[in-house]
């Protein structure tokens, strides 16, 4: 007969769960830091109960980065005119933090968007009273409006993305014999990588420009090397093909982040 737990059964429970949990997660990590590309093909060699989901960790560290990026005033989402006395001495304070939009005189962003504007209005009404809304806006309101586009749509638009960097990498390895599937948990993993180190680039203290630079030249270079291991090859090819990926996903993910910054505007 069915009982409610004691505090000890609760316990005991939820700390085995915990340590199980948390077994899987530093196994996981310490692949996935160290030895790139191995974690996939634990994955694919049919070892998977040690380790955390493919997806569970790609979700993790992205809702991590994105976290840290927001608080942390990373993203640099914001809209300026370049006489703005507040924006020049925030600029002068931090030079290293892009602006998504700019304006080098007040009025220029609602002036070179008539035309777009009336484009939009005549394939959606809706959207044009909204593309014209947004024109007459002022600063501090288009920044609101572009933050919440942001972060309410753009994790959304990179997750996306995931399928189409999957297929990028059956395309370039076709004749390797692996799956689809293989293909989208190493997309899963590389880029949860990506997540992870761009976080920590964010929240570690940069000592002497060292921690950036290492965490920067690490992620440049750990895609490749998780290719060569887990498709083989040699490495000029793998660069190539490297190369090619890397091309294909920088304009996926520019063109995901304007149409979901873009739908967040227009909704």
């Amino acid at each position: 007969m069915l009982h409610p737990p004691s505090t000890r059964e609760f316990l005991h429970e939820f700390i085995g769960h915990y340590v199980a949990l948390e077994g899987k997660l530093w196994k996981s990590l310490l692949l996935l830091l160290f030895r790139p590309g191995q974690l996939t093909l634990e994955y694919i060699n049919g070892r998977r109960v040690r380790y955390i989901q493919p997806l569970r960790l790609y979700l993790t560290f992205s809702l991590i980065f994105f976290a840290v990026m927001k608080y942390t005033g990373h993203d640099g989402i914001k809209i300026t005119p370049a006489d703005h006395p507040v924006a020049a001495a925030a600029q002068e304070k931090d030079k290293t933090k892009p602006e998504l939009m700019r304006e080098d005189e007040p009025g220029e962003i609602a002036n070179g968007t008539a035309e777009l504007r009336q484009g939009i209005g005549k394939i959606n009404a809706h959207w044009g009273e909204q593309a014209d809304r947004f024109s007459r806006m002022s600063m501090d309101e288009r920044n609101e409006v572009l933050t919440t586009a942001f972060y309410g749509y753009v994790p959304y638009a990179v997750f996306f993305m995931m399928p189409l960097f999957a297929l990028c990498l059956k395309m370039l390895y076709l004749g390797s014999g692996r799956r689809y599937g293989e293909h989208l948990l190493f997309a899963l993993h590389a880029n949860g990588f990506a997540f992870l180190a761009m976080a920590l680039m964010m929240v570690v203290p940069n000592v002497l420009g060292i921690v950036s630079w290492v965490l920067g030249l690490w992620l440049v270079f750990y895609t490749p090397v998780a290719m060569r291991r887990v498709y083989g090859g040699s490495r000029l090819a793998t660069g190539v093909r490297w190369l090619v990926l890397m091309a294909l996903h920088l304009i996926g993910i520019t063109l995901a982040i304007g149409a979901a910054v873009g739908f967040g505007i227009l909704r």
